[in-house]
Order: C-alpha cells, then structure tokens, then sequence
C-alpha cells in the first residue's frame, strides 16, 4: 500500500463495487468543473482540474470507459474530452436514458457502472449506476442519494479521488505511484 491509501475509511462493500468499476460516467457543469460559466469575447471557457484531468487519464489507460453527459456544451468542454479520450455528450435531454443507452452499447450494467453529479438533473444517473458519487458541494438532495460523498468540490479534485479510490479498488495504484518514482 502507498503511504497514502485512497482506501483509508472505505468500507469493504463499496471498494467490491469500485472493483467491479468499467464505465465512469460524469456530469460537467459542477462535477468536472465548479459550476461556474464564464463567458469572454473568445467564447464560453470553462476551467477544469488539472488533478482531475490525470486521473481521469489513468482511467482510460486502465480500460475503463470514460463519459461525460452535460446538459450543455461548448467548445471547450469538447476540447477537453477528446484530450483525456472520453466519449462527451452534449445537451443529453434525459441522463438516465443517455447512460442506458451507452451502456447497451458497451455490454455493462449498472453494476459496472460509477457516475457522478451535483444536481438534480444527475439524479438519473445515479439511477442507472451501481454506484453514485457526489461532490462535497453538491445539492443536499443529490448528497442525500450518493454512495459516498467526496471532500472535494467539484471542479476542486472530487473527480480525482474518484479516480484513486477506482484504482486503488482495482489494485492499479500503487504501480502507478512507482512508475512516478522510476
């Protein structure tokens, strides 16, 4: 184990079902970013976690599917997917349908399925996923339905931990912190 364990505190049941993680799927606005828009002359930015962005790369390289499911969208946003190699979803209506249907596509259930959110149109999500994560700054009725609740803010490292605590699950981390080393 790292000095650090990102499974410090968690119980048995929930690192089985982070074991058991093959698709995460995320919320943008407020989960990925910290839910505000800020709007230049150049366009809408949107401004993510470079933390976040790492681990979500480690993902990937692990073979885990990456999705995000916004109810908006912008350049940026599609930017930034395409660079950490997740599948985006742009103005997806219905979240829960949107998951569903990837996962059909994929061949998971929601077993092997982790989402996040923070508000109440990511509720659905929770809905189709075996395990449903929010950030700290998350709306009380989103906190009160996920499975564990992160110290972060969205937009801050939330997703990151999620990241770790997969990884770790899955036995990938600590190769990966000695890889660093090396």
């Amino acid at each position: 184990m790292s000095k650090t364990d990102p499974l410090d505190g968690v119980d048995a049941e929930l690192i089985q079902r982070l074991a058991a993680v093959r698709l995460v799927a995320l919320d943008v606005d407020g989960t990925l970013t910290d839910g505000r828009v800020v709007y230049s002359d150049a366009g809408e930015e949107q401004r993510f976690d470079v933390h976040d962005g790492q681990g979500l790369a480690w993902l990937v390289r692990a073979g885990i599917a990456v999705v995000w499911i916004t109810g908006r969208g912008c350049a940026a946003t599609e930017r930034r997917a395409a660079e950490l190699g997740a599948r985006l979803y742009s103005r997806a209506g219905g979240k829960r349908a949107r998951l569903t249907e990837l996962q059909g596509e994929l061949g998971l259930g929601a077993p092997d399925t982790l989402a996040m959110g923070d508000d109440i149109p990511d509720l659905g999500l929770a809905a189709a996923a075996g395990v449903f994560v929010a950030p700290s700054n998350a709306a009380g009725e989103v906190r009160l339905h996920a499975d564990w609740v992160t110290r972060a803010a969205g937009g801050h490292g939330a997703v990151r931990e999620v990241c770790e605590r997969i990884l770790a699950a899955q036995g990938r981390w600590d190769a990966i912190v000695s890889a660093a080393l090396e």
